[in-house]
């Protein structure tokens, strides 16, 4: 499990990658809302994990339509809850929205990580 998790951080540093520049290219040239960009660049990242995770994290056998419908139902999750502690991190704790984003990924991430290991793949 140990060797899963890294596997999935590491595929994860892709979808993060994309996640971050759309964020970041959203909020500081579009100048769009710090939760919208948040919540677009996670639907960027999930379809950059998806290939990732399937094949390379939990080598999986599971029809794609299966496994995908699955994964779009924890990304989904993902990025609710992600909007969410954006929200209460930016305007409750008056935290950067790049500071806010860095913490709701790490808890994403763990929970995420649980829903794919257990029941997507």
């Amino acid at each position: 499990m140990q060797a899963e998790i890294l596997a999935y951080g590491a595929a994860g540093i892709a979808g993060t990658l994309a996640h971050y520049a759309t964020l970041i290219v959203l909020v500081q040239v579009y100048h769009a809302e710090p939760v919208v960009g948040s919540t677009l660049g996670a639907a960027v990242g999930a379809a950059v994990n998806y290939g990732l995770n399937h094949r390379f994290t939990f080598h999986s056998t599971a029809p794609h339509g299966r496994a995908f419908s699955r994964f779009m139902l924890v990304a989904t999750a993902g990025m609710i809850f992600n909007a969410a502690v954006l929200q209460i991190a930016i305007y409750f704790l008056d935290l950067h929205y790049l500071a806010a984003q860095v913490a709701a990924t790490a808890i994403v991430f763990l929970v995420t990580y649980e829903l794919n290991r257990r029941w997507t793949f």
